[in-house]
């Protein structure tokens, strides 16, 4: 079965308000009729502002015993924020209203006004209570899914390390092995064609040496594909380059600026690095910064160029999921290999950065 609209949900509170009203029948003069009416209304703005809504119905909480559009006003309240402060005054407010008399002038009971306090007290306090337990159960119910993308994440980061140092192996082993064997078949076919005396003996040996050598090239390509690193799925690519940065920024799940720009005839090593540098540093935001923004900053100076990635504080609490902690030291080695330098540490606004520095 479908959710109802919110509207109608709304239609419909806004109608069991003015049941309350109307069939209490308290109100003897227009003006508490006309703050009933306000209160009733005011329901209709209890999704887009809450607390103005919980505003308009303390007059008809003061002048009648009307209970449902301040209940209404409350949970809606609750349900939308977690500042205790304003929840509690809210439910302070809502006592104090509902014990002062009314008319003004109105011989004044202590004993009563104590009472009606607690009571009024008590009962504001039991939709505001419902309307943070639906919020609480909303927001875990967020972080459950949260947390199952994560490990998606991971498990997809962990799948692809993996084929990675298959292919790694057997791009060793085909190198080591098969191309070594079809090299040495070579040497001896083209040793063979010069020392054969026999025209059908030379041109089998030729072809032999052909096919080898053809075979070795097919072997260069095939080592070198499988020796690519990363890669979307299972399908075998080329290592990534600066022109495929913007595809990572958008897949990254986050929202990423983007500024600055570098000479896409960069050196394949420098491109790559750059790349990792970035990669890393966004599958870090995900993990230990929900809620996070990132800016990328690609940049050259003189001599030298490189990358900085800088997230804002997160928004939400980090959930402690499995590392290997490898990432960060990783780059620092990658960028030593290339003569540059890695930099990475917290930011004074709560986030964190990294930085990458090459030589041009």
């Amino acid at each position: 079965m479908s959710r109802l609209r919110p509207w109608l949900i709304d239609l419909a509170l806004v109608a069991v308000a003015m049941a309350d009203v109307l069939l209490d029948e308290e109100y003897t003069s227009r003006v508490e009729f006309a703050a009933a009416c306000v209160a009733c209304a005011a329901v209709l703005l209890r999704r887009r502002f809450p607390l103005v809504t919980f505003a308009l119905t303390l007059p008809a909480s003061w002048m009648l015993a009307n209970l449902a559009a301040p209940a209404i006003a409350l949970y809606s309240l609750a349900e939308r924020t977690s500042n205790r402060a304003v929840l509690w005054g809210s439910v302070l407010a809502t006592a104090i209203v509902a014990a002062t008399p009314w008319p003004p002038g109105h011989p004044i009971d202590q004993r009563g006004i104590i009472v009606t306090f607690a009571y009024s007290a008590a009962w504001a306090g039991a939709p505001v209570l419902l309307g943070q337990l639906v919020r609480t159960r909303r927001d875990l119910s967020a972080r459950l899914v949260e947390i199952e993308q994560a490990r998606d994440h991971e498990r997809q980061l962990h799948a692809q390390a993996v084929l990675a140092r298959e292919r790694a192996q057997i791009g060793r082993e085909m190198h080591d092995v098969v191309a070594h064997q079809v090299s040495l078949i070579a040497v001896r076919a083209g040793a063979l064609q010069v020392a054969a005396t026999d025209p059908e003996a030379a041109e089998a040996a030729r072809t032999i040496r052909r096919l080898s050598v053809d075979t070795l090239e097919e072997l260069r390509h095939m080592v070198t594909l499988l020796r690519a690193a990363g890669g979307q799925g299972t399908e075998l690519t080329p290592q990534p380059t600066l022109a495929d940065l913007r595809k990572l920024l958008d897949s990254s799940g986050i929202e990423v600026e983007l500024h600055g720009e570098l000479s896409e005839e960069l050196a394949a090593p420098g491109q790559r690095t750059i790349y990792r540098t970035v990669q890393e540093a966004l599958t870090n935001v995900r993990k230990h910064a929900p809620g996070a923004t990132a800016t990328v900053r690609l940049w050259h100076d003189g001599d030298e160029l490189g990358v900085t990635v800088t997230n804002t504080a997160p928004t939400r609490p980090a959930m402690t999921l499995p590392s290997s902690r490898h990432g960060l030291v990783g780059l620092a080695e990658r960028a030593e290999l290339l003569g540059g330098s890695f930099e990475s540490g917290p930011t004074a606004e709560g986030g964190y950065r990294v930085a990458l520095r090459l030589p041009r």
